[in-house]
């Protein structure tokens, strides 16, 4: 059977694609696939030395899934770092863009009759001359969703919205924006932190530094649960 490979940030570099494709067994699993890969020139001293995430159809695996011909299988480089539906009046917003994002227009989208409190966070470039992103765009914008769902559920939110952007990010400008309505300012502020602080640890978004002639991939943190043998060495963490 054949499937296919998504790569991003560091492995895209190594590999000079950011996507393979390969012939494996019927009935072989994510191990066995990261094992192939491993033995690929340009990706076998990353994939050994990197703790890496594994990701089927936009869906965060582990080493024993098995897969499928046809299949889309990630491999999630460190990142920036069951809950029910929620209420029919709820709603989430997640996006992940090129465009420049703006906070009066993320926290438009969560306004509310009920809503006395309006918290909104943005993460902007600092330091240095400019941030470059990179995301596995549908899986992030899916997962990011996924989170302010169960933000609002977890918190009692009236509605959560965040939007992501990819590109150049030059100094000053928000990179990510999220903003969360709530009948109370408590239960926003936290709906918020745990917002922002989710979607740095779970989104598939990366980040090179670039200042003057340096330009280096920032380190991220693991996906727990879904690595790939490694350390945690190189990869990239959102803003």
């Amino acid at each position: 059977m054949e499937i296919s490979v998504r790569l991003f940030a560091v492995l895209r570099e190594r590999a000079g694609s950011d996507s393979v494709r390969l012939e494996l067994p019927d009935g072989a699993t994510v191990a066995e696939a990261m094992d192939e890969l491993r033995a690929r020139p340009g990706l076998d001293e990353p994939l050994g030395s990197m703790s890496v995430a594994m990701a089927v159809n936009r869906e965060y695996a582990s080493p024993e899934t098995e897969l499928a011909a046809g299949d889309e299988l990630a491999l999630v480089p460190p990142v920036s770092g069951g809950a029910k539906d929620p209420p029919a009046a709820a709603e989430v917003h997640a996006r992940v863009s090129e465009e420049p994002l703006s906070l009066e227009a993320v926290t438009a989208l969560v306004g509310r009759p009920g809503a006395g409190a309006i918290v909104s966070f943005q993460g902007t470039t600092r330091e240095v001359e400019r941030l470059d992103y990179e995301a596995y765009g549908e899986m992030a914008t899916e997962r990011i969703a996924a989170i302010l769902r169960e933000c609002v559920s977890g918190h009692g939110l009236e509605a959560a919205a965040a939007e992501h952007r990819v590109g150049a990010v030059p100094l000053g400008e928000p990179s990510v924006i999220v903003a969360v309505s709530a009948a109370h300012r408590g239960e926003a502020f936290a709906g918020a932190r745990e917002a922002i602080d989710r979607i740095k640890a779970e989104a598939p978004i990366w980040k090179r530094e670039t200042d003057g002639e340096r330009s280096e991939w920032v380190e991220g943190t693991p996906v727990e649960g879904t690595l790939a043998e490694g350390s945690s060495a190189g990869g990239a963490r959102a803003e």
